[in-house]
């Protein structure tokens, strides 16, 4: 799903190349904690450390009062997998239970403004339609589907392709 970039600008988000050095292993932590909490043993430690050095994107760090509300690592313009002028959201998550919603509508909000401050034009976003609620929210959103494919999963599991979780992923 992709939506062009329309918002003001204004403070970036925080992000991963933005931590102190010193930082980023409780980060780290912290990531891997609220991607267990979405799938047990979901772990993006290494594609957060992969996009920050090869230097194709960065990973926004939702904050909230609880500690790591949400995070989307994104590949962003030339030389990444988003391309010229475009955002995109490799893979996004936001701490499950009550409030989930509003934290994705901030995530959403936090990747459109990274994508504004870059001087990008459009995020693009993979949503799977049994996360209704997600999708429906990317729709309200301007977010339109240019390009639809078909999960399957093996054993025949919902794994985190439920309706109660806020998670974007990788359909390319």
């Amino acid at each position: 799903m992709g939506t062009p970039v329309t918002g003001p600008g204004g403070t970036p988000p925080p992000t991963y190349a933005t931590l102190a050095a010193g930082q980023r292993p409780e980060y780290l932590t912290s990531c891997r904690a609220l991607t267990d909490s979405v799938y047990a043993g979901l772990d993006l430690t290494g594609e957060i450390e992969s996009v920050h050095t090869q230097g194709i994107g960065d990973t926004v760090l939702l904050e909230g009062d609880a500690g790591l509300d949400g995070l989307a690592v994104c590949h962003l313009g030339p030389g990444s997998e988003a391309g010229e002028g475009v955002c995109y959201v490799k893979f996004g998550a936001v701490r499950p239970g009550r409030g989930a919603a509003d934290r994705f509508e901030r995530l959403l909000d936090a990747c459109e403004l990274l994508a504004t401050v870059r001087g990008l034009d459009r995020v693009e976003a993979g949503m799977n339609l049994a996360r209704t609620d997600a999708y429906g929210r990317m729709i309200d959103r301007g977010y339109r589907t240019g390009l639809q494919g078909v999960a399957m999963h093996r054993p025949n599991e919902a794994g985190y392709s439920r309706p109660d979780t806020y998670v974007i992923d990788d359909w390319r």
